[in-house]
């Protein structure tokens, strides 16, 4: 196709945002706030007008549907013993907040100092404690960490489970002290996650920040768009090509070009325009802008442990999900009160602690869970049970994301490397010793539990538990860093401090692919945090970027 090939998108944009998820939507939001200011969004997929993207047990249903997730796949793992996993990314405004586990986490404060003392001006603690509290409707109010009257909602669960209770219980007695919030800087504790629902709904960054400003004259929001590369005149990026309804059209912008396509996204756009590693897209027919060696790279995930644990004596989710009678109870109580089962975030206790004393902080998190099932997309179990996840917050294992071929529409060689590094085998048999003592404590002991995964044959030794953590490892699907935040003189840094392309005009990569490295905990929250700093940053830097 030539370049005079594509059909030139109507309007006069100041902005054009690439991707509508967690950042885009943020993006979209403040950059329309200024009534002069132009904003177009490009969303790959469609409109959040799917019921299960509303009642939050429909990650149950979303995650491995075509419909809702991009059904991306990994490269067989080396460090999961051949393996392939199965990589849910958000098809639908909203983004993987749409179909995410709704968690309210911003991780400790030592990761953005960390951030701070790479050089990184402005992400420090106390530089993105103002960010969060300022996008917070916490039910917690106005306090010293949090806030009240922003979009992003964070509630109290609506359910709770006498199983869970116990656990807690076990984790007191481990010493592990209860914690009513684990965004105070120090998420040390145990306790019940906090989420972003609203009465009982999913309250996804669409619900939170593009919805309701969807009515404004200078907003335009366009679905359903495959984008095949960005234009650059020289090494200003000026717009987007994208394709839509079989049609290839172009649409230009004089300020800037926002690329909020995610982790797995934002590389391969890059990419696909000719911003990447040279040596990678040499054999592909890509035209050169830019030898970028860091696009695609630095790729960190947080990789859980699915134990599950057989149980009695209380009820799981298991065995509800199976009964017809107690589904419709379920479904009536949550028509009647928005509470009960229905609006289960995937995990709904969390512990965070060490995987071994000579750890500096804590370095592990526990997803625990009602229910147990294979993998996501798959019917729960029958047996009642409980999943107990752990998984290593800062992982020094670095994977990829690179292009299979030069067709937009072909899904991006995903390898994430995962347990590549000792240390992260060393965490992973050390996570799975510690949730074999969590459910050897007194306080779990009247449910009988009984290992199913790993397994009781899977011995304690650092081999046995390293290949168990193989077997069982999966994505809690959290991939950050492949086009990250650094300094000029880092070659392969992609974006500096305030976001914007290195070595190039007009661009700027904004969502989770810029973080240097992981957050501990959950990634959405942070992420959000990003898009709003970088939104201001956008503004102050005035049109046309630099």
């Amino acid at each position: 196709m030539t370049a005079d090939a594509a059909t030139p998108l109507e309007g006069d944009f100041d902005y054009i945002v690439v991707g509508a998820g967690s950042a885009g939507c943020v993006m979209a939001n403040r950059l329309s706030a200024d009534p002069k200011s132009r904003v177009l969004v490009l969303e790959a997929g469609g409109r959040d007008n799917w019921i299960w993207f509303h009642i939050p047990v429909g990650y149950l249903f979303a995650i491995g549907n075509p419909r809702s997730d991009w059904m991306f796949q990994t490269e067989k793992e080396p460090g999961l013993n051949g393996r392939s996993l199965a990589y849910p990314r958000g098809k639908v405004i909203g983004g993987c907040s749409s179909i995410n586990a709704m968690i309210s986490m911003r991780g400790q404060s030592a990761d953005y100092d960390h951030w701070r003392q790479l050089g990184l001006t402005g992400w420090g603690w106390d530089d993105v404690l103002p960010v969060f509290k300022r996008l917070d409707d916490h039910f917690l109010g106005d306090t010293e960490h949090h806030g009240a009257g922003g979009e992003w909602r964070v509630e109290q669960p609506r359910v709770k489970w006498d199983v869970l209770d116990a656990v807690e219980k076990a984790a007191i007695e481990m010493g592990i002290p209860v914690t009513p919030d684990f965004n105070t800087g120090d998420n040390f504790g145990v306790g019940y996650f906090h989420v972003n629902q609203k009465r009982g709904v999913r309250w996804s960054a669409a619900r939170a920040f593009l919805k309701p400003v969807l009515s404004r004259p200078n907003l335009r929001l366009e679905t359903g768009v495959l984008v095949e590369r960005l234009v650059f005149e020289g090494k200003r990026c000026v717009g987007v090509r994208f394709r839509q309804n079989g049609q290839l059209v172009e649409a230009r912008a004089r300020g800037e070009i926002i690329l909020s396509a995610g982790a797995v996204g934002s590389p391969q756009i890059l990419q696909l325009s000719g911003v990447g590693p040279a040596d990678w897209l040499a054999g592909l027919g890509v035209a050169p802008v830019l030898d970028k060696p860091g696009v695609g790279r630095n790729l960190q995930d947080h990789l859980q442990q699915r134990a599950i644990f057989k149980v009695s004596g209380s009820k799981t989710l298991n065995e509800t999900y199976h009964s017809l009678i107690r589904r419709a109870l379920m479904g009536a109580e949550y028509a009647l009160f928005q509470t009960g089962p229905l609006t289960m975030a995937p995990s709904q206790m969390g512990i965070f602690t060490k995987s071994s004393p000579d750890q500096d902080r804590t370095n592990i998190e526990f997803h625990i869970q009602p229910l147990s099932l294979d993998k996501f997309g798959e019917p729960l179990h029958r047996f009642p049970a409980i999943t107990v996840s752990a998984c290593n917050l800062r992982p020094t294992s670095r994977g990829t994301i690179r292009l299979r071929s030069s067709d937009p529409s072909a899904k991006p060689l995903i390898a994430p490397n995962y347990l590549s590094m000792p240390e992260d085998r060393r965490v992973a048999a050390d996570a799975i010793r510690v949730t074999r003592r969590l459910m050897k404590q007194p306080a779990l002991q009247a449910h009988r539990p009984e290992e199913y995964l790993p397994g009781p044959s899977v011995g304690d030794d650092d081999a046995s538990l390293a290949k168990a953590a193989g077997d069982i490892g999966t994505t809690i699907f959290h991939p950050v860093g492949t086009a990250k935040m650094g300094l000029p003189s880092d070659p392969t840094a992609v974006v500096d401090e305030r976001l914007r392309v290195i070595g190039l005009e007009g661009l700027r990569v904004v969502d989770a692919s810029v973080m240097p490295t992981i957050t501990s905990g959950n990634t959405n929250t942070p992420t959000i945090m990003i898009a709003d700093k970088a939104a201001r940053m956008v503004i102050e830097d005035g049109r046309g970027g630099r």
